[in-house]
């Protein structure tokens, strides 16, 4: 089984590599990918805590790490209509729909499984998005949504369970569970967070730090699952509130945590879609008592259904909004993109793998109608995405322009205030600079007009007049073929033995510090 393991995660990787060389999305063609070598290796079994306590909490954190609070804020009203209301719509629709069809499956189980693919998982779309410039606005509400709707969805999914295996649960009890499931994750979070940033605060050390950052998702979901909670939230509330701190924590910090969870990142992703695709043989050998022919249909109608459901969902809500706001509201292209970004993942067949106590029968049929439909989502929506956004004519190009004019006008004032206070430390010299000390501070002082240039230079896409390289890009481009020399004079001495392989590394090290402060 370990050596099995490996090998997905070897596989899964070299595709993900080969999808990020070609410009592909690689969360598709991983599951396609797996699709293809199922029938040709043994079965990888998904394990519902597995994905539930080892790779969703890392994941939600990272992505709340990385998110911004702000325009989390700004979009909340956005946000929670599709992170609750659209799941409670799409749940109640699916489960009526699939009653109505299937009238021997148990009403709780329909609504089961409603809640099971209710939430979509937004990496694939926020990949292609970011990748083709979607605007911010319209990657903020689905990053939002992605954040929090699997709360909702995991808290109607056990309510669901509980009455079809225990017996009736009233709405009451339902709302209750939910209400309590969400304060208690918020809270739980909140309080998390609160403690975090007093360690961080008097820790100071970056390996320390970053070591406790790994571990900060899993206990915080941990945490609050074991009183019934939603862990789900008690992870995003820590990684917003922490992530909106960052700013506090030290340089080294900062480097190392953007280099950590970009690699945590792209391991775990890499792994839960290979995962997906891999689960085809499994979930077909467990169909049993329904012709092909029936099974198939289900699947297409839940499919049309659950894809549907959200389209609904999204223009019904923009109508009223542009009603009640008089006009104000997001566009029809953005409507159109945000009904289309509804890719459902790994949370949703490990929801389903992890029922229980249900006939084996309808839960092997719950299975298969979860996972055509997160398949069907991903290799419907998610191939065509690109195509619908460029047809759209949906773009950030205007943002862009106004961030790298915020960005040069932001080191313009900070060029002044660096240079002003370069002004105040110079007249506390006793006397005047010698010419070691004079030389010095002129270096400060070219640097810092290097780095307002440079922004400047970036409004006019970093060329000059008629196309030439301007300065800043000249100076980059020299100065890397310098350092590629120097590096090969260490690593040749390095080789006579005249320089130690500790010495080397330090240098080595100072020398790429500087060529990501070019490339940054």
């Amino acid at each position: 089984m370990g050596f099995q393991l490996l090998l997905l995660a070897g596989g899964a990787v070299g595709v993900a590599a080969i999808a990020r060389r070609r410009g592909w999305p690689a969360p598709l063609l991983l599951v396609a990918a797996g699709l293809l070598v199922s029938p040709l290796v043994p079965a990888v079994p998904l394990q519902p805590q597995l994905v539930l306590y080892v790779f969703l909490p890392p994941l939600l954190y990272s992505a709340a790490l990385d998110s911004s609070y702000l325009r989390l804020r700004d979009a909340k009203r956005a946000v929670g209509l599709l992170s609750v209301g659209l799941v409670l719509f799409t749940t109640a629709v699916v489960g009526l729909v699939v009653h109505l069809m299937l009238p021997d499956l148990p009403l709780a189980l329909a609504f089961a499984l409603g809640a099971i693919i209710a939430p979509p998982d937004a990496v694939a779309a926020v990949a292609v998005g970011r990748r083709l410039g979607l605007p911010r606005r319209s990657l903020t509400i689905l990053i939002g949504e992605s954040l929090f709707n699997d709360a909702t969805a995991l808290t109607l999914y056990r309510v669901a369970i509980g009455a079809a295996v225990g017996g009736a649960v009233s709405l009451w009890e339902g709302l209750g569970e939910f209400l309590f499931a969400a304060a208690g994750g918020v809270a739980i979070g909140l309080a998390l967070a609160f403690v975090f940033a007093w360690i961080f605060r008097h820790t100071r050390d970056s390996l320390v730090e970053n070591t406790l950052m790994l571990l900060i998702p899993f206990g915080a979901y941990l945490a609050a699952e074991s009183v019934h909670a939603s862990g789900v939230i008690a992870v995003v509330i820590v990684g917003l509130y922490l992530g909106h701190r960052m700013h506090l924590q030290g340089f080294g910090t900062r480097l190392v945590s953007d280099s950590v969870w970009k690699v945590t990142d792209f391991f775990l992703e890499a792994i839960v879609f290979a995962l997906i695709g891999l689960q085809l043989v499994t979930v077909i050998e467990g169909i049993t008592g329904y012709s092909p022919l029936a099974v198939a249909g289900y699947a297409a109608v839940v499919l049309a259904v659950t894809i549907v459901s959200r389209f609904v969902w999204v223009f019904a809500v923009t109508t009223v909004v542009k009603v009640w706001h008089k006009g104000s509201g997001p566009s029809a292209a953005e409507s159109v993109i945000l009904g289309w970004a509804g890719m459902r993942g790994v949370v949703s067949l490990a929801a389903a793998f992890s029922i229980s106590g249900v006939a084996e029968r309808d839960r092997a049929l719950l299975l298969f109608l979860t996972f055509t439909t997160v398949i069907g989502t991903l290799l419907i929506q998610g191939t065509t995405f690109p195509a619908l956004i460029r047809r759209l004519g949906v773009s950030s190009e205007q943002e862009q322009y106004e961030d790298r004019l915020a960005e040069a006008a932001a080191q313009q004032a900070a060029l002044e205030s660096g240079l002003a206070e370069l002004e105040r430390l110079v007249g506390e010299l006793d006397g005047e600079p010698d010419e070691i000390q004079r030389q010095v501070i002129e270096q400060l002082r070219e640097k810092s007009w290097r780095r307002s240039l440079s922004a400047w230079e970036r409004l006019g896409g970093g060329t000059g007049a008629g196309g030439a390289e301007t300065p800043s890009a000249l100076y980059r481009r020299l100065r890397r073929d310098m350092l590629q020399a120097e590096r090969q004079v260490f690593v040749r001495l390095r080789d006579e033995r005249r320089l130690d392989d500790e010495v080397l590394r330090e240098v080595m090290a100072q020398l790429d510090f500087e060529e990501a402060i070019l490339e940054r």
